[in-house]
């Protein structure tokens, strides 16, 4: 074997798989699957097809999903800085496929770091419906914000709260919620050195405690008739079966759905948790039977009831009037945006479109409270990186497309030189928006955000 993996987990692998045992160490001596995911909020698959410069492959589950060879730096290409496309492990695109989202729809995403489910929603539903994204891990939740700000994601509101704690806001308010949940990580051995080593049967119980509490806690959020689809990246049943066999008994409003995105899947194994034959309508994606690191997903819906009626507060609109203004004195000289769709408030400076759907948050604790235009900033509005990944070209009154000379200057940085007007300036590149710069005397500040500067990137 060419990675190390602790013997009492092969151990409880080869009771579990007996015959299929074999063929599942074998994929420890391969290496692990790379994947990645066409923001169809950006472009479409076929045209994205068309220009990218290195060769993929379709992932069979997932529409908008392909497989890369690992040895193109994928991260560092101009397309993926643009927000194009975003990599994701392929049999985690598997997790969506069964949410199944639909336009209107108000989700969670009830663990959502980093992000690549919630992306993956946010192309389903477009700009029609909300995402709650909530993400507990303070050290976490920046890169969910980043990957929502890349990939342009209007129609959201991000979360820094403990799932128990939502239901002061959300009860009964969700059509479907994602619990992609903590795991002890069996599936991600192959690429992940600090999984193998913390791995212990210790710990895949303890995750299944938090897991169940996780349901738990969840299950009221969600509306009768809703979805929830649980989900890990590990193989035991501990964490999987036995997750959802508890949940099942303690929620009797529940049921097991089925669910068939693709005949590379197998059933779940109610045998290894003596659970009810219901539980053979799980999911599970095997490395050794597709090409991917391995994942466990269960479809449950709520049934509907006739007793529950659950009423919301609603929001109060922003009376910051002065900074209202400077919002559109702004907007009707660079923007071409309806004005009349959006739904302004400010908080803390900052302006944001909120979903008129999105109830009175009270004591919730509140990240990003929808799609971050900008900061009020002395007399003045200045516009978010979030707004320029956010709005397509035509939506900008003055855009310019980056040369190759102005191109590596604006990625890095750097001030340049450019004969045109004072004021704020639309930078795009291959077509697409890459941010914002002022022009002052001929000379061009730049607003490329500092934590994504000097990036080396390709193109070719």
């Amino acid at each position: 074997m060419k990675i190390t993996v602790k013997e009492e987990f092969l151990k409880r692998m080869e009771q579990l798989l007996k015959e299929e045992y074999e063929d599942f160490l074998k994929e420890y001596d391969k290496k692990s699957q790379k994947g990645l995911r066409v923001n169809t909020l950006k472009i479409g698959v076929e045209e994205f097809k068309k220009i990218v410069p290195f060769e993929i492959t379709p992932i069979p589950w997932c529409p908008t999903g392909f497989y890369y060879d690992k040895e193109e730096k994928a991260g560092n290409h101009l397309y993926h800085i643009l927000g194009l496309y975003y990599i994701q492990e392929p049999t985690a695109m598997a997790v969506v496929e069964v949410l199944d989202p639909k336009p209107g729809e108000k989700i969670l995403d009830v663990s959502a770091a980093p992000g690549g489910k919630t992306t993956h929603i946010a192309t389903k539903i477009g700009d029609k419906g909300i995402i709650v994204a909530n993400e507990i891990d303070n050290k976490r939740i920046k890169a969910l914000v980043e990957n929502i700000e890349r990939m342009g994601i209007r129609n959201i509101v991000i979360t820094n709260e403990s799932p128990e704690k939502l239901a002061s806001a959300f009860k009964g308010y969700f059509d479907k919620i994602l619990v992609d949940a903590p795991c002890s990580g069996e599936g991600m051995f192959r690429k992940d050195p600090t999984a193998r080593k913390i791995w212990s049967l210790n710990n895949v119980m303890s995750c299944s405690i938090i897991q169940k509490n996780i349901l738990r806690n969840v299950a009221p959020l969600l509306k009768p008739g809703g979805i929830l689809v649980y989900s890990t990246c590990t193989f035991s049943p501990e964490e999987n079966e036995g997750v959802i066999k508890k949940f099942l008994e303690e929620h009797l409003e529940f049921e097991v759905e089925e669910s068939e995105v693709c005949k590379y899947f197998d059933k779940g194994h109610p045998e290894w948790v003596e659970g009810p034959e219901d539980l053979s309508k799980c999911i599970r994606l095997w490395p050794h039977k597709l090409k991917g690191e391995g994942h466990f997903i269960a479809k449950l819906r709520k049934k509907d009831s006739d007793n529950e009626d659950y009423k919301f507060t609603k929001r109060k609109n922003s009376n910051n009037k002065k900074g209202l203004e400077l919002f559109y004195d702004f907007a009707n000289k660079y923007l071409n945006l309806d004005l009349g769709v959006l739904n302004l408030e400010i908080y803390n400076n900052f302006v944001y479109h909120v979903s008129e759907d999105l109830p009175y948050l009270g004591n919730i604790k509140v990240y990003r409270y929808g799609w971050q235009l900008g900061e009020l900033k002395k007399n003045r509005f200045e516009p978010s990186h979030w707004l320029a990944m956010g709005i397509k070209t035509h939506e900008a009154q003055r855009h310019l497309e980056l040369t190759k000379e102005y191109k590596e200057k604006y990625f890095n940085g750097e001030t340049f030189e450019l004969d045109m007007e004072d004021g704020w300036i639309f930078f795009t590149a291959e077509g697409f928006p890459a941010g914002w710069g002022r022009v002052a005397k001929g000379i061009v500040k730049n607003y490329y955000p500092k934590w994504l500067r000097n990036i080396k990137i390709w193109e070719e």
